[in-house]
């Protein structure tokens, strides 16, 4: 050996930067610990998890679960490289399982290889979402209702499904209190008990975009928590007068409501085919909605009346052909009643 060349301090063996060799730094680097004991917090409810103080939505069973668990409880060495980790969990009892571990893998270039125990600790804790569902916990109130009528069932329909697929999408992008309490049908329309006032003004600004309507919001001071003080919101959400698809008087006349703005009402008048705007204070009776017409053959035509076979009953009964020059004997058509008036829609 040169004078020159350098060596381990500790072992003696030639190593170029004259400080301990690898071997030696693996065999004193502490590269690997187990928690001996690790908790695992679900929800028995939803299967939600806890770490800390944070609840994650979870649909993972237990089996799949534990090494995700064993595996937090594993440190190694930021140097260890290529690490491999195997894992034997076996089940103790319905609150306690045992994980035997070996660790393998490279430090400064030398395999290096360990085993440990971990006990997984299985504890329930209700959420905080179901905590509250359970409590009848809420922020807000969508009231749905109409303005001088009672809302249509296929609105409601519609009102409902943009609140649950709200709920399913506020949640899936890791809203868990943004929830739906439950939803009550009344006698003039509809409530929609929410769990936070972010999912119920995103409830009724949606509603409002899809079926139009104006809405107002009501804060009530229900308390105070850490000096901040708590509200509950109700959300008072008026559908309009008329919407798409309805027919109404307007001087006389028949018209299809074709859109609903702010104080006005373009509509379709019926027996011209032109487009009309009307206010919504000067629109007179509403005969009914396209969604809900029958459908009958046309028996002949005769200029502009047309004889058709009505729904039901199957008696000829006459109704104005209006701005349709193409129906002829032999086609189907769509009509809405108006007493003994048959009114051709479609």
């Amino acid at each position: 050996m040169a004078i020159t060349e350098q060596i381990c301090p500790r072992c003696g063996r030639p190593n170029e930067t004259g400080g301990a060799c690898p071997v030696c730094q693996a065999e004193q680097t502490p590269w690997f610990r187990c928690d001996s004991r690790v908790i695992s917090i679900r929800c028995p409810v939803c299967g939600a998890r806890k770490s800390g103080s944070t609840w994650t939505d979870s649909g993972e069973e237990r089996e799949k679960l534990g090494p995700e668990v064993v595996q937090a409880a594993i440190h190694l060495h930021p140097d260890v490289k290529q690490p491999s980790i195997r894992m034997d969990i076996r089940e103790l009892s319905v609150n306690r399982s045992y994980a035997d571990v070996s660790v393998q893998g490279l430090l400064y270039g030398i395999p290096v290889a360990g085993t440990c125990r971990v006990e997984i600790a299985w504890q329930k804790e209700q959420c905080d979402r179901c905590n509250r569902i359970s409590g009848n916990y809420h922020e807000g109130v969508v009231q749905v209702r109409a303005e001088g009528r009672k809302p249509r069932p296929r609105e409601l329909e519609t009102a409902i499904r943009i609140a649950t697929e709200l709920e399913e999408a506020m949640i899936a992008g890791g809203e868990r209190l943004s929830f739906i309490v439950r939803i009550d049908e009344t006698r003039d329309g509809l409530d929609i008990t929410v769990g936070s006032q972010h999912i119920g003004q995103e409830i009724t600004t949606a509603i409002c975009q899809r079926l139009g309507g104006r809405y107002t919001t009501h804060p009530k001071l229900i308390g105070e928590k850490a000096g901040i003080r708590l509200y509950r919101v109700t959300y008072s959400l008026r559908l309009p007068r008329f919407s798409k698809g309805d027919v109404f008087m307007v001087h006389g006349r028949y018209g299809e409501v074709i859109q609903v703005e702010s104080h006005s009402i373009r509509y379709l008048d019926l027996a011209s085919g032109a487009v009309r705007s009307v206010r919504e204070t000067d629109a007179g009776r509403l005969i009914g909605n396209t969604a809900d017409a029958e459908t009958t053959l046309v028996a002949y035509r005769d200029r502009d009346i047309i004889g058709v076979l009505e729904p039901g009953t199957g008696i000829t009964r006459e109704c104005a052909a209006g701005s349709r020059p193409d129906i002829s004997p032999g086609q189907t058509i769509r009509v809405l009643r108006d007493k003994d008036t048959l009114i051709l829609v479609g």
